[in-house]
C-alpha cells in the first residue's frame, strides 16, 4: 500500500514555515503603521496551523520513510501546495487580487519565474513587497533547504532529494547531503548579505537593497519598482551584475571554496562555459549598440552586461526597453533565455551543461580522432542514454510550449506577445514579463 503520510508530514512543516515567515512582512506594516499588518496576520496564522495540523496527523507515519518514488512526489506536492498558501496575502491583502491572479503571482515568486500581473507596485504596502521578495528568495534554494533539515527523521539518506530536484551534487563533496544544505544554506545567505550591503554602498534606499539583494540572488526578478532597474541605473547594474553571475554558478563550488578548495570552480568546464558565453554575447552586444544605437562606451556596455546577465541568467531585470534596439538585439534576447546558467544554481532554463555535452557528444562521435570522454563536461559524465533522456525532456519541453501558445492563440491572445509569455514560463524565465513600457502594447500583455 502505498503510504502518503511521510509526504504529509514534510509538506506540512514546510507549510508552517511559510507561514511562520509572514511574520516579517507582518512586522514592517506594523512598525510603518500600516493596517494591512492584520493582513499577513490573519494569513500567517492560517497557513501556520493548516500546516501543523496536517504534520500533526501524519506524524505516526514518519518511521514508513521515504523511497524516491516518494521523494519526487514530495518535490511535486511542494510546489502546488506552497503557492495556494502563499496567494492569501494576495488575495487578502491591499492588492485585492482574483484568486487566479493571486495564486498566479505566488507560483511566480516561488518559482522564481518573476513574471507578475501586479501594478502599481510603487504605492503597495511595503510588507506586500517584502513578501514578494521573500517568496523569490525562498524558491531560489530555501525551499530544498528546509526539507533537507527534517529528511534524517524520515530515514531519507538525503541525495534523493537533490535527485527529485535536479539539483547536482558534483560527487559526494562532504559526507552527508545534510551539511551540504547546511554550507548551501550559508553560503545563499551569505550572498545575500552580500549583495544588500553592496546596493547600499551603490546608494541605493535600505528597503529597495534588501528586496533586490533577494531578488537578485535568487535569480527571482521582482522588484519594488514597476520601472524595475530603469529607476535605479548606474553603479547598482554593475552590482547587480556581478551577483546575477555568482547565483547562476554551482552552489557546490562555492561549498568546495569554502571547504579550503579553489582549484574547482576556476576548472569547471561548465563554469568556463557559461562565463565565455556570456563574454562573446556581451562584447558583440556592446559593439552593436555603439554603432547601431549611438551609445557611449560606457552605456553601451552597462547596458548589454546588465540586461544580457539577466536574461541569460533567468533573473529578468530590466534597465531599459531592449525591445527597441533592434531586429538583432530581439532575437540575441529571445535565444540567450533558453540558454540559463549552470546547473546546482538559481538560474533557470536549459543549462549551458546540457548544450556543452550535446555539441562534446556531436564531436565524440563523428571526428576521425574522438576527443577523450573525460574531455565533456567533467562535472556531469556522459552516460549511453544522456542524450535519449535529454532529449526527450526537451521534447516535452517544446511540447509543452507549443501547446500553450497554440490555446493562447485560439481564444484571443496576439500571437507574438504570448510566444514570449509562453517562453517565459515554459522556461521559468523572467526576460518576458510585461514592463512600463509594455503598457503601450495592451495586447501584448501577459
Amino acid at each position: 500500500m502505498f503510504d502518503i503520510r511521510p509526504i504529509g508530514y514534510v509538506i506540512g512543516i514546510i507549510v508552517a514555515f511559510l507561514g511562520v515567515m509572514m511574520i516579517f512582512p507582518m512586522i514592517l506594516d506594523f512598525a510603518d503603521g500600516n493596517p494591512h499588518w492584520r493582513v499577513f496576520a490573519q494569513a500567517g496564522a492560517i497557513t501556520t496551523l493548516s500546516g501543523l495540523f496536517v504534520s500533526m496527523s501524519c506524524s505516526n507515519g514518519k518511521s514508513q520513510g521515504l523511497e524516491l518514488q516518494k521523494t519526487f512526489l514530495l518535490t511535486t506536492g511542494v510546489w502546488v501546495v506552497l503557492p495556494i498558501f502563499a496567494a492569501l496575502p494576495f488575495l487578502m491583502g491591499a492588492t485585492q487580487s482574483s484568486v487566479v491572479d493571486a495564486v498566479f503571482e505566488a507560483t511566480s515568486g516561488l518559482t522564481t519565474t518573476g513574471s507578475t500581473v501586479i501594478s502599481g507596485l510603487d504605492d503597495l504596502p511595503r510588507g506586500l513587497l517584502l513578501w514578494r521578495g521573500l517568496l523569490n528568495w525562498l524558491g531560489g534554494i530555501g525551499i530544498i533547504v528546509v526539507a533537507m533539515v527534517f529528511l534524517p527523521e524520515l530515514r531519507v539518506g538525503g541525495m534523493q532529494i537533490f535527485r527529485a530536484e535536479s539539483f547536482d551534487t558534483m560527487g559526494k563533496i562532504l559526507p552527508r547531503a545534510t551539511q551540504i544544505s547546511g554550507q548551501i544554506s550559508i553560503i545563499y545567505i551569505g550572498l545575500t548579505i552580500a549583495c544588500f550591503l553592496s546596493y547600499i554602498i551603490a546608494d541605493m534606499s535600505g528597503f529597495d537593497a534588501l528586496i533586490h539583494a533577494l531578488t537578485t540572488v535568487a535569480t527571482g526578478g521582482f522588484s519594488s519598482h514597476d520601472a524595475s532597474f530603469a529607476a535605479m541605473s548606474g553603479p547598482a547594474e554593475y552590482v547587480a551584475s556581478l551577483y546575477m553571475v555568482l547565483a547562476a554558478l554551482p552552489f557546490v563550488r562555492f561549498v568546495q571554496l569554502l571547504n579550503g578548495s579553489a582549484r574547482p570552480i576556476f576548472t569547471d568546464e561548465q563554469i568556463r562555459g557559461f562565463v565565455a558565453t556570456l563574454a562573446v554575447i556581451i562584447a558583440f552586444s556592446t559593439v552593436y549598440l555603439i554603432y547601431s544605437q549611438n551609445f557611449v562606451i560606457e552605456q553601451a556596455f552597462r547596458q548589454a552586461l546588465f540586461n544580457i546577465i539577466s536574461i541569460m541568467s533567468g533573473t529578468g531585470y530590466a534597465s531599459a526597453d531592449y525591445m527597441l534596439w533592434g531586429a538583432p538585439m530581439v532575437a540575441v534576447f529571445f535565444f540567450i533565455g533558453l540558454i540559463g546558467g549552470c546547473a546546482g544554481s538559481t538560474a533557470c532554463s536549459v543549462k549551458i551543461f546540457r548544450y556543452q555535452n550535446y555539441a562534446f557528444g556531436h564531436v565524440n562521435a563523428t571526428a576521425p580522432h574522438p576527443i577523450p570522454k573525460q574531455r565533456a563536461c567533467s562535472a556531469f559524465p556522459r552516460s549511453s542514454n544522456f542524450a535519449g533522456r535529454d532529449g526527450l525532456g526537451h521534447g516535452v519541453l517544446c511540447d509543452v510550449f507549443y501547446l500553450t501558445w497554440g490555446i493562447g492563440v485560439f481564444v484571443g491572445v496576439d500571437g507574438l506577445g504570448f510566444h514570449y509569455g509562453a517562453v517565459g514560463c515554459g522556461d521559468s524565465d523572467r526576460k518576458y514579463r510585461p514592463r512600463p513600457w509594455a503598457r503601450n502594447w495592451p495586447n501584448r500583455e501577459f
